[in-house]
């Protein structure tokens, strides 16, 4: 069901005139005394944008503690400890203070490209609840709560990356260099468990397409019972090399990276056991190391097994496997093969004492819920319907419950649900209306909920298990609000030419005129795993700016986006732009019928993937798109990396009239429209060649466009530059809408 559109609103207090009570003319006097407090709220500005981006003053996610009845999250650089009992909060230490006293390591020799979904954990608990490990500075500490100070584990020029405790609570282990190491808390002894490294053999050290593609965010795993750490090799030696450069200084610094690019080889990715004291690694029989994807590992409960999810490369087959820690010998325990391609997912869990394992599967065209034993036979199902499950948050076979987070009564708002794990009926327990967040503690005996919806801003909650609310952890925020005018987003379904629904975002712009027509931008991401249309608070950002600024701004979910399903998901298979194009068009159709825009002043603008789009559309459709801004397109998706691009096109060599068809550079010269690409110089992920190779083809074709360059090494642009990204975009508009 659509939203309806959202007025501006006055005060939150009701408002009615009784003329028994009040004269005529002191009620109209305060209706235009709360007007006028209206009209003097700012305009969002690119600058307001830009700040609010940049915010740092935002509570971290929480970090469980052992039993589930405190947390830890950081805040402005400082660690804070909550109780949920006495619902108190105390500052624990600040985060800058530590890294000060850690030995500096010197400038390394050439640029970390480490993944930014790397996701090392800078504190944790241990197991006893009384103490926090902290990476800062590269240096490990280990801060007592009750003695309130903290004592340096590690001092050494080099970085002690990906640090975790083991679950008894006696150990660490972590990566320095390429190499795996483990300290004894008691004695701080250091072991050494790996020396196989060398410049392209890295031991515990994930590669850069890893986390960024299959969402693997560590590379060793401790066993339950505190004997083994499981690892990944990556040998990168065959992966090609994509040649960066620093320009900034008087000199310039060569600063290669290791990019497979589509087509070209992956690492050789192998699965080691290696015993927690030291000793040879036991190496697992997982399949062919080099044309085969090792996306998940898991230890069993017993200590025993390892189980790993491996994929082939094109990733149309995906198998669960268990493996002998001591032999190493493997065994199948399920398969998932598709048409198109498998996802992976964080859903899988053993249940201690069960015999039985938690699995989410997209057979059906939906992620849904499904209990198998472990030899592999499928025991039953537990969720099923045309809706999707988002991921499980919690699992607690002590209750037989399982905790998940699903779009069961809309694919614009997750809820979270409980389920037995023998079956039955699911439970809604957050409230409805709003787009929810849940962090389960491990024993699921609480959760805090971050809700919000396109009027509320987030409002995070402490609540037991059953759903009851016991504490306001952060209220609203509700400053912007007060300071900034921000203006209405309405929800607005669309029939695609098919009859399939879509669901798009408009806000109109300020001061909005029935009797105007405007131009208009559309905003576009349109590749798969991001939905950007939802019932959540935006706030202030770009979009309320570009609105203030005289436009209608409107943002569409094509098919290709998430949160509807895989089946909706696979239209884009094997032919990248088309059918996002074949909805965008839908949806600027449906804009225009509505009367609120001017046909012959829209422009569009997206960033990566968004980019690519962007260009798609404006060299195939220049009837429709009089501007686009591509922000980091991508150009030409043999260029792209090897597991994201292959897992929806496929092998360039077996496909080669679908990268043709998906490439916008052989296009150039349809360009019509004004065409502004933006492009970070040192771009880890988009890499610059895709835009370098767009501006020849446009030279060539004696295309008129502009550049705008940015020098940071990364995907997106930040910080002073971000602001300046902004009002570069907003004024290309201008100047051309």
């Amino acid at each position: 069901m659509p939203f309806a559109q959202n007025t501006r609103r006055f005060p939150s207090w009701p408002i009615r005139y009784n003329h028994n009570s009040m004269p005529r003319f002191v009620f109209l006097a305060m209706m235009l005394a709360v007007s006028a407090a209206a009209a003097q709220k700012k305009p969002v500005t690119v600058d307001a944008a830009a700040a609010a981006r940049e915010r740092k003053d935002v509570p971290s996610a929480p970090i469980w503690a052992p039993g589930g009845a405190r947390f830890v999250y950081t805040q402005d650089g400082k660690a804070w400890l909550y109780d949920i009992p006495s619902r108190t909060r105390r500052k624990l230490f600040a985060l800058p203070a530590l890294s000060d006293v850690a030995v500096k390591a010197p400038s390394p020799r050439a640029f970390d490209w480490r993944n930014r979904n790397v996701r090392e954990k800078q504190i944790q608990w241990l197991p006893s609840g009384n103490a926090l490990l902290v990476e800062a500075g590269g240096d490990l500490f280990l801060f007592r709560l009750a003695l309130g100070s903290y004592t340096r584990l590690t001092a050494t020029a080099e970085v002690e990356g990906d640090p975790q405790v083991s679950p008894d609570g006696r150990r660490v282990s972590f990566r320095r260099a390429h190499e795996l190491f483990v300290l004894e808390l008691a004695t701080g002894k250091v072991t050494q468990l790996t020396a196989s490294s060398s410049e392209t053999v890295w031991n515990a050290e994930l590669d850069w397409v890893y986390p960024e593609e299959l969402d693997l965010g560590t590379a060793h795993w401790w066993s339950p019972d505190s004997t083994r750490v499981a690892y990944l090799q990556f040998d990168v030696s065959r992966q090609a090399i994509y040649p960066h450069a620093s320009l900034l200084g008087l000199d310039p610094v060569y600063e290669p990276q290791r990019y497979p690019r589509a087509g070209t080889p992956n690492a050789g990715v192998r699965l080691g056991v290696v015993p927690a004291t030291g000793g040879p690694t036991r190496w697992m029989n997982t399949g062919d190391t080099l044309d085969r994807l090792l996306a998940r590992v898991q230890w069993l409960p017993d200590s025993n097994s390892i189980a790993a999810v491996t994929l082939n490369r094109v990733q149309n087959r995906l198998d669960l496997i268990s493996a002998d820690a001591a032999s190493g010998a493997s065994r199948l325990l399920l398969r998932e093969t598709s048409p198109d391609w498998v996802n992976v997912s964080d859903d899988l869990h053993f249940l201690p004492g069960r015999d039985e394992f938690l699995w989410s599967s997209e057979r059906d065209g939906f992620r849904h819920l499904y209990v198998y034993t472990l030899d592999g036979k499928l025991a039953r199902r537990l969720t099923t319907g045309d809706w999707e499950v988002s991921e499980v948050t919690c699992v607690n076979p002590a209750k037989g419950e399982v905790y998940y987070t699903a779009r069961m009564e809309s694919p614009l708002e997750d809820h979270l649900y409980v389920v037995g794990i023998n079956g039955g009926a699911p439970r809604r327990l957050s409230v409805a209306g709003r787009t929810h967040a849940i962090s389960m503690s491990e024993g699921a005996e609480y959760y805090l909920d971050s809700a919000s919806s396109l009027t509320d801003p987030p409002r995070r909650t402490i609540h037991r298990s059953d759903g009851s609310e016991l504490a306001v952890f952060t209220e609203a925020d509700r400053k912007p609000i007060e300071e900034y005018e921000i203006l209405p987003a309405e929800i607005v379904r669309v029939k695609a030419q098919d009859g399939a629904s879509l669901y798009a975002r408009l806000i109109k712009p300020a001061g909005f005129s029935g009797e105007k027509k405007y131009p208009a931008i559309v905003m576009v991401y349109g590749g798969p795993h991001a939905q950007a249309v939802r019932n959540a608070w935006a706030g202030v950002n770009f979009d309320q700016a570009l609105a203030h600024r005289g436009f209608v701004v409107w943002q569409l979910d094509n098919r290709g986006s998430a949160g509807r399903g895989h089946a909706w998901e696979a239209a884009l298979y094997r032919r990248l732009g088309a059918r996002e194009l074949e909805d965008q068009l839908a949806g600027v159709k449906h804009l225009i019928s509505m009367g609120v825009v001017d046909p012959a002043r829209i422009g569009i603008h997206g960033w990566s993937y968004g980019g690519f789009v962007t260009l798609y559309a404006l060299l195939n459709a220049p009837e429709t798109f009089k501007a686009g801004a591509a922000g980091a397109p991508v150009t030409d998706w043999r260029m792209y990396d090897t597991i994201y691009t292959e897992r929806y096109l496929g092998l360039p060599a077996e496909n080669e009239k679908g990268y043709q068809a998906s490439s916008v550079i052989h296009s150039a010269a349809k360009l019509k429209g004004a065409l502004l690409l933006l492009h970070n110089l040192e771009d880890d992920n988009v890499v610059f060649q895709h835009t370098l190779r767009m501006a020849d083809e446009l030279q060539r074709a004696s295309k008129p466009f502009e550049m705008m360059l940015y020098p940071q090494k990364k995907h997106g642009v930040s910080g002073t530059a971000y602001k300046h990204l902004l009002e570069t975009v907003a004024s290309f508009f201008e100047r051309r809408l």
